[in-house]
């Protein structure tokens, strides 16, 4: 039985990124979150459309 990945939830991103500013999760805990709210998928997104960051 293959296991189709959900799409990326960018609300459990932005939570787990959140809970990590603030001190409230493990670095563990926090990239497992990120993990399987898909950040991998984000970032392979990301890379493939040649996206930069803007200097703030």
């Amino acid at each position: 039985m293959a296991f189709d990945r959900p799409a990326p939830d960018m609300t459990k991103l932005f939570a787990a990124w959140e809970a990590w500013e603030k001190g409230e999760e493990l670095p563990g805990k926090v990239l497992a979150n990120l993990k399987t709210a898909g950040l991998a998928e984000i970032l392979a997104e990301l890379k493939a459309t040649g996206w930069t960051p803007k200097a703030s």
